[in-house]
């Protein structure tokens, strides 16, 4: 009963998403204002801020992983 409910649900949730018509036309409008490369440079300066984040932390975890290691 349960996976009939949340199928029915899943169902209704995406009938909604085909009448988003309207993000299209965002777009064309971004693009042809050229603001649509702010929001993709933003986006890609965050996403490499992450990254560059990530990588700091797993060379710290290592560097730490590394002096705790019982030696043998």
């Amino acid at each position: 009963m349960k996976k009939i409910l949340f199928s029915l649900l899943l169902m209704i949730s995406s009938i909604q998403l085909f009448a988003q018509d309207n993000g299209v036309e965002m777009a064309d409008k971004m693009r042809t204002d050229g603001k649509i490369y702010v929001v993709v440079t933003c986006i890609v300066i965050i996403l490499l801020g992450l990254l560059a984040y990530l990588f700091t932390i797993d060379k710290r975890l290592k560097k730490i992983e590394k002096e705790n290691l019982p030696k043998n």
